[in-house]
């Protein structure tokens, strides 16, 4: 079975770890987004590809949900030391040795997919890791700041130094519209049976890996499956919340399920907290959806491949 998903950050990264142990024998390609990179030290950083790369791979920091195992911080503490910032971005010593690797690497003219596929050599992470472009997209928040007026920072700026504690007026992944997708994403697709949205953030996630012109209409073309960052009325992990309020949309597992909608996803599942849950045109099933452990994510993984599968099968036999 050929399956692609979509994912960024730490929901993503640790179903795609359940989906490769529910089933091994699977070619999983992840589309990984890259609206969430940002040069820092003269060092280009991709926090979503690393994350899955670390998850998959064995190397991330398990409480955290990202950043290396085992890190100091040396670097960071010296240059603390010099009075160089920012200091509210916290790069590991180990860290920093892959973003040097793909810094000098992309420098010296490869391109960020070539790059990703280096880095994966290392840590064999099981699954094929394909950045959505080689092209330079980074999602811009627009805030009114109490000091500085209204303005548009850097998403890491807004996520990880302010917490999301300033309401964003607007949020927009920069460059995506002249994006081309990166070698092999619509090709993956195409060859998908089915594809996958895990839970993921559905604005700077999904949202952003959708907005590179062609990666939705290929997606809209395939059986699509979304699992629900949302229970009741609260993101499972983080502040995507903050995020879908920034886009005018309620933080329920209906309303994101609508934010897809039938046009791109035929089945979703959601918490059995929200098993009322109904989205027009689209098979919605109720499932235990925290990931508290490594059989209950298995189980989750296993749940939305069935229920893709399912639908599938029914789309088939339909025509």
């Amino acid at each position: 079975m050929n399956i692609v998903a979509l994912a960024g950050g730490i929901g993503g990264a640790r179903f795609l770890r359940g989906l490769r142990a529910a089933v091994p024998d699977a070619e999983i390609t992840v589309i990984g987004n890259t609206g969430d990179d940002i040069s820092l030290f003269g060092l280009r950083v991709c926090p979503d590809l690393d994350t899955v790369m670390y998850t998959l791979g064995g190397g991330i920091n398990e409480e955290q949900g990202w950043g290396r195992t085992d890190e100091t911080f040396t670097v960071k503490e010296e240059l603390a030391a010099y009075g160089v910032g920012p200091g509210w971005f916290g790069l590991g010593d180990r860290d920093f040795a892959t973003h040097i690797v793909r810094t000098q690497m992309l420098e010296a003219g490869y391109k960020l997919s070539a790059v990703t596929e280096a880095l994966c050599d290392r840590w064999k992470p099981g699954v094929r890791l394909i950045p959505m472009t080689d092209d330079q997209v980074e999602t811009h928040v627009v805030v009114d700041d109490p000091e500085r007026g209204r303005r548009a920072i850097h998403f890491q700026e807004w996520w990880v130094r302010l917490r999301a504690s300033l309401p964003a007026l607007s949020i927009a992944p920069v460059g995506a519209e002249d994006a081309a997708p990166a070698p092999g994403v619509l090709a993956a697709i195409g060859a998908a049976d089915v594809v996958l949205f895990p839970p993921s953030n559905p604005v700077v996630s999904i949202g952003t890996i959708l907005s590179v012109p062609g990666v939705r209409d290929a997606v809209a073309a395939k059986t699509v499956v979304g699992v629900s960052p949302i229970i009741g009325d609260a993101p499972v992990r983080g502040m995507a919340d903050a995020c879908l309020t920034a886009i005018g949309v309620e933080t329920s597992a209906q309303a994101v399920g609508e934010l897809y909608g039938p046009g791109l996803i035929d089945g979703w599942l959601v918490a059995e907290a929200d098993a009322d849950v109904r989205v027009e045109g689209v098979e919605v099933r109720a499932r235990p959806l925290l990931m508290s452990d490594a059989a209950a994510t298995a189980d989750l993984a296993r749940a939305a491949l069935d229920l893709a599968v399912e639908l599938k099968r029914e789309d088939e036999d339909a025509r």
